[in-house]
């Protein structure tokens, strides 16, 4: 599939982001089975500031890309970085070989699976949001992932019920949040 420039764009927006929380994590020694995320999990639905909420999701998601092998940790760099460059195609490798060198890493799945949504591979993507959950069952990320490829796939109830789970896990997603709305206005208006 060709990429179109909004296409390439949204790619290199989404590579940053991701390069900027794996560059916040600093030493790898963790993944989802940090003993930290419990209480950072249980803050979050305490928090009413947005600045702490966003301090407290982002020390989640440092967590979430921590990782014990340093082979795991530069295959999921170079992920990484290609995407900030644009080739999501380098960056699915990538994720792959992270996936296949520990399949029991939570963010290996998640990263391909926002691969796979990128490229327009929705079920494949379901599929690998799939197994991060099955790792990692808070992960907010690939809930509202999932969420976003149930959209994709125009079966909004299955996208609310994906944006609402996420929200009871981190409600401090604003983006998550404001999807969830559109939709729930979107079925109201099929009722009527």
């Amino acid at each position: 599939m060709a990429a179109t420039a909004p296409m390439r764009r949204a790619v290199r927006r989404a590579g940053a982001t991701l390069a900027v929380l794996l560059v916040a994590a600093g030493p790898a020694a963790a993944d989802q089975n940090d003993p930290r995320l419990d209480d950072l999990f249980a803050k979050l639905n305490d928090i009413k500031a947005n600045t702490e909420a966003r301090k407290v999701t982002q020390k989640i998601w440092a967590i979430w890309y921590e990782h014990e092998q340093a082979n795991v940790e530069r295959a999921m760099r170079d992920a990484h970085n290609a995407l900030r460059a644009g080739e999501p195609g380098v960056a699915l490798a990538m994720f792959d070989k992270a996936v296949r060198l520990d399949p029991q890493y939570a963010e290996a799945w998640n990263g391909r699976a926002t691969t796979h949504f990128m490229l327009g591979n929705y079920e494949k993507s379901l599929r690998d949001i799939e197994k991060t959950l099955e790792l990692e069952p808070r992960h907010f990320g690939a809930l509202a992932g999932r969420g976003r490829c149930y959209r994709a796939l125009d079966q909004p109830e299955k996208a609310l019920d994906a944006f609402e789970s996420s929200l009871e896990i981190n409600p401090h997603q604003p983006a998550t949040r404001r999807r969830a709305e559109r939709l729930r206005a979107k079925l109201r208006g099929k009722e009527i």
